[in-house]
């Protein structure tokens, strides 16, 4: 039986990887979502696709949001796509269509018919035209997501120049607390709610309350009473 696995990728744990797992269910509702957190151009490194690559069967499908969650390396996404089409797994990308396999195999398979004459030399050329600009395609695909890293990150490090000579502050300022509407909606709660603070819950509760770990919920209770101490709010 046909398995369809879902990949779905992020770079870093602040980013949502919901919106990739929705896509793909769905499309297809069947599929088994695989959940990955890396960062880098390379397959290479990656456990969760490496898993689904060594136990993976001809029929089986892989399903990605976009072509950049396979590979934002030109050569490898290319020579990977190439391998597992010959090892007869399907590819399926959302927002590429236009290079799942299935596009390619009857892009390759089904050329014009010959019909017997001279004419029959200029179909072949035609056919074979067809087979390379099917090819061409997907690594057009592959060499434009890994554009969009190359250029991202140039633009960051422009940024941060054009910042730098403007006289801006590069990164947080040591010894500086870094103020986010989530930290202050967080201490906000923990100062109303928190027993510690004249409220009804105990930590725990103020803790889901506020929907923050215990390590950052901890943080904002000392960073509360130091500022309530400086305001004179509170024996210090």
């Amino acid at each position: 039986m046909m398995k369809i696995y879902g990949y779905c990728r992020v770079s870093t744990t602040k980013q949502s990887i919901d919106r990739q797992i929705r896509n793909i269910l769905a499309a297809y509702p069947m599929a088994v979502i695989v959940k990955e957190v890396f960062t880098g151009t390379k397959f290479q490194g990656r456990r969760q696709l490496e898993r689904i690559l060594e136990s993976i069967q001809p029929g089986d499908c892989i399903v990605f949001d976009s072509v950049s969650r396979m590979s934002r390396n030109a050569d490898e996404g290319y020579s990977l796509y190439e391998k597992l089409y010959a090892d007869g797994v399907s590819l399926c990308f959302l927002k590429e269509p236009h290079i799942n396999t299935e596009t390619y195999k009857k892009a390759i398979t089904t050329g014009i018919p010959k019909i017997g004459t001279n004419v029959d030399y200029i179909l072949e050329g035609v056919n074979n035209y067809l087979m390379a600009l099917a090819k061409e395609q997907i690594r057009i695909a592959f060499e434009q997501s890994e554009k969009e890293v190359a250029d991202l990150r140039q633009r960051t490090r422009e940024g941060i120049e054009t910042a730098r000579l403007a006289g801006k502050q590069i990164g947080a300022i040591p010894g500086r607390k870094l103020i986010t509407k989530k930290s202050v909606e967080a201490k906000r709660i923990i100062q109303r709610y928190n027993s510690d603070f004249g409220g009804p819950l105990n930590n725990r509760e103020t803790m889901k309350l506020a929907g923050i770990s215990k390590n950052t919920y901890y943080k904002y209770k000392a960073e509360l009473a130091e500022e309530m101490c400086t305001l004179g709010e509170r024996e210090c």
